[in-house]
């Protein structure tokens, strides 16, 4: 193939320092294909919300952890206050 010598990146003719891929290369046609489909792929993956682009799953709700904990239960009983009396004792 006569396009065989010529180089894969070439420069930029606006006066930058920038290169092009060269579509004169069969390496440089590949390359300009490649990236087509590659941000065309990932266009439609950002439009259907899909692949990296996917929303995280919603969390299952369970039930709020109490506030609070009760406190673990003793090896001996606990021993009770006597009851205060209601009535004042007879003389």
């Amino acid at each position: 193939m006569n396009y065989d010598r010529e180089p894969v990146f070439k420069r930029s003719k606006w006066g930058t320092q920038r290169y092009y891929y060269n579509p004169r290369n069969p390496i440089g046609l590949t390359l300009i294909i490649v990236s087509l489909l590659f941000a065309g792929t990932m266009m439609l993956l950002m439009a259907n919300r899909a692949g990296p682009f996917a929303p995280e799953p919603a969390p299952t709700w369970s039930p709020p952890r109490y506030a609070y904990s009760w406190p673990p239960p003793a090896s001996t009983p606990t021993p009770w206050p006597a009851p205060l009396p209601t009535s004042p004792p007879e003389p």
